[in-house]
């Protein structure tokens, strides 16, 4: 699908002068002598693309330029060199009243803080971004109740900000995001602030809701197994630059260097991988033969490894695969052995060991 989001060749610089301090970078000064001279590197060189549809996690350490990337997509935060296109429009070249009905009609965004209006309703404060776009209060209503309705806060419509519970605040943040019905939603750290039960739970709702609307999401955090859960992409940012971009899969079983393989190496890798990873070839049609089905279970193949290791040791070695009714093939033991074993996950040739991993 297209890129509905592109960053070229994106620098930013902080100080006094950023565009001497880039000249002087490039003329072969060092990081040292750029900090010395009162200026901060905070992003290098980024190039990267969000397609349409995706949710495209950045993650990376507190300080390694994920909040300033992520402001340079609706040009919160101007950048020294490079170019940020949404939609194929430059951000750089826009007007201020240009760039106000960007925000308003193709990029929200939404903020770890919430960032309710405290004396307005849930209501109200869903619909603000439609206020904003000068919709008509009634429009404005329905479409607010219905997103209000999506997100699981059917009954609080009346409620002010300080009545509701940390993860009840965040869904009205997100239900203010969609009711705008923007192409794009910008989330820094959403859910970092919620308590896990809270969090596994949003983090449930955006994955519904963006099979839903197919919304393109960009989304921080700087916890792996949310990256890993959420992303349709992962782009790992360290030290302002950005180190690899790839699928959940990618990043955990080819890490590009040592940093990225560090972020990754406690990953509970059964868990985070699905079984359709493990999926042995099948016949051209995604359908064995019928001898080769007589198997003692059949899994769903989006469930995770560790649903199929219990099974695999009972059954002869091999456990059927099935997704929405369609038989697709069979995952065997020692496929799931070389998969998990990428990274010297695993030690013995034995998977009783993986059912502890």
């Amino acid at each position: 699908s297209l890129a509905i989001l592109e960053i070229r060749s994106l620098t930013t610089v902080f100080g006094p002068t950023p565009a001497r301090a880039l000249q002087n970078l490039s003329s072969g000064a060092s990081e040292e002598q750029i900090l010395a001279s009162g200026h901060l590197i905070a992003l290098r060189d980024i190039n990267l693309s969000v397609r349409e549809g995706e949710i495209f996690v950045l993650m990376g350490p507190s300080g390694s330029g994920k909040s300033t990337l992520v402001r340079h997509c609706n040009r919160l935060i101007p950048q020294t060199a490079g170019q940020v296109l949404v939609q194929g429009h430059d951000l750089a070249k826009q007007t201020q009243s240009e760039l106000r009905e960007l925000r308003r009609t193709k990029i929200s965004m939404v903020f770890q803080a919430f960032g309710l209006l405290p004396h307005r309703t849930v209501l109200d404060n869903v619909a603000f971004g439609l206020e904003l776009q000068g919709v008509g209060s009634s429009e404005r209503r329905g479409r607010a109740m219905k997103v209000i309705d999506q997100v699981g806060l059917s009954g609080s419509e009346a409620r002010l900000p300080e009545q509701l519970s940390g993860g009840m605040r965040q869904r009205v943040g997100l239900a203010r995001a969609l009711c705008c019905e923007t192409p794009i939603v910008l989330m820094d750290e959403p859910f970092a602030a919620l308590d896990p039960v809270i969090r596994e739970s949003l983090q449930n709702d955006l994955l519904e809701l963006q099979r839903k609307f197919g919304t393109t999401f960009v989304f921080i955090t700087h916890d792996v197994d949310e990256a890993i859960r959420l992303g349709t992409r992962i782009g790992i940012l360290d030290k302002g630059r950005l180190l690899q971009v790839g699928t959940p899969l990618e990043i955990l079983l080819a890490p590009a260097n040592p940093t990225v393989e560090g972020f990754v190496r406690h990953v509970n890798l059964a868990r985070a991988i699905p079984i359709s990873a493990a999926l042995e070839a099948t016949a051209g049609d995604g359908l064995l033969p019928a001898a080769d089905r007589s198997f003692d279970h059949v899994l769903d193949a989006r469930r995770p490894l560790e649903d199929a290791l219990p099974h695999l040791l009972k059954s002869n070695d091999r456990v059927g695969v099935e997704q929405e009714g369609k038989f697709l093939g069979f995952i065997s033991r020692q496929r799931v052995i070389d998969l998990l074993n990428r990274q010297g996950r695993v030690s013995s040739g034995s998977i009783n060991s993986l059912s502890d991993q």
